[in-house]
């Protein structure tokens, strides 16, 4: 049986962006896939709730944790094979995605120059389908596996199995605390074409840069650095609510009120909204209840301004949701996972 060590009333502080100072009944360092399966045979913790922690980026933590919390530690990246049409790349989920991002362009395999700087693990980028900047990781996605955390069998993943949509998937719902990811394979295409056609990134690249793939990461790096606050400063879990998606008469009632709603129209006629927009508009930018608080340059990003817990950040968040539904009669949703 592979080695791990048992960790009792263990500190999550440093396992979520957010900052909260909660507690795991039990935690283990995972580096290596069989220790997973040693982890379904073990009677001390057999039937404990497990909770997978990569970077912590897209959680919320209410309470202490009852149960077993994972921490992903599964390192390594390498190319895996190639086609005529893309080369495969495979990484640990353990590795930290903007490093990951980083690393493929400096073997001269770009694809993934969008969602550079993007905090967490490669483990969860395909749990939120990752997407900034025109890109969702789901396009650049080739297959995954996964361990089943009750029998410890191992199992692969392709597209459809993983069952991608806005910022979700197959592992955010039914398989939600079924399986812990242990490695992804992404799929580079050989034929680069750039993705810079939004404002801000199209803006930057104006500036002198080329849009080569280092210049669009390079330009994607200073606009989120620009506008998203770095959680080890400002305790955050990037953009806290998903852009919600209405439908073209109910947009079109909207956009008659509110002239100057910000849009975007989706390839099936609907309308994807600005919900940063939304929630500027009601106010809320840069206001706070306690240590819980609005970004006061991204109104879709709540901090910890120090000592908050995590209900009352979903207090906010709740009281935030009241206020757009309230004005605009659409309903926005949390993105991070809140436990």
């Amino acid at each position: 049986m592979p080695e791990y060590e048992l960790l009792s009333d263990y500190p999550l502080l440093a396992h979520n962006t957010f900052g909260f100072d909660v507690r795991a009944k039990y935690a283990v360092r995972l580096t290596e896939e069989a220790q997973i399966a040693s982890l379904a045979r073990d009677e001390r913790v057999k039937n404990a709730a497990r909770l997978v922690l990569g970077g912590g980026s897209n959680v919320v933590l209410t309470q202490d944790f009852d149960g077993l919390a994972l921490l992903m530690e599964l390192r390594g990246r390498h190319v895996i094979r190639e086609d005529a049409d893309a080369v495969y790349v495979e990484a640990g989920a353990g590795e930290n995605w903007h490093e990951f991002v980083a690393w493929t362009l400096s073997q001269g395999l770009p694809g993934l120059e969008n969602l550079a700087l993007i905090p967490g693990t490669v483990g969860a980028a395909p749990i939120q389908n990752i997407g900034a900047y025109g890109l969702e990781m789901g396009e650049r996605f080739d297959t995954l596996r996964a361990v089943e955390l009750s029998t410890g069998d191992m199992r692969e993943f392709d597209s459809n199995a993983c069952a991608f949509g806005y910022r979700d998937s197959f592992f955010k719902r039914e398989g939600r605390g079924r399986f812990v990811i242990v490695s992804v394979t992404f799929r580079l295409p050989k034929k680069w074409v750039p993705r810079a056609e939004y404002a801000d990134i199209a803006r930057v690249l104006e500036n002198g840069s080329s849009d080569s793939p280092q210049a669009i990461f390079d330009a994607v790096v200073a606009v989120r650095q620009a506008k998203l606050p770095d959680w080890r400063v400002l305790g955050n879990a990037g953009s806290f609510f998903k852009n919600p998606v209405i439908g073209a008469a109910e947009f079109s009632a909207l956009k008659a009120r509110e002239p100057d709603l910000v849009s975007y129209k989706q390839p099936d006629g609907q309308f994807k909204l600005a919900a940063g927009w939304l929630i500027d508009r009601c106010g809320w930018k840069g206001r706070s209840i306690g240590a819980a608080a609005v970004h006061d340059r991204q109104a879709l990003v709540l901090v910890n301004r120090g000592g908050a817990s995590g209900a009352q950040i979903l207090e906010l968040a709740d009281t935030i949701k009241r206020d757009v539904y309230a004005r605009f009669a659409v309903e926005l949703e949390t993105e991070p996972v809140c436990l």
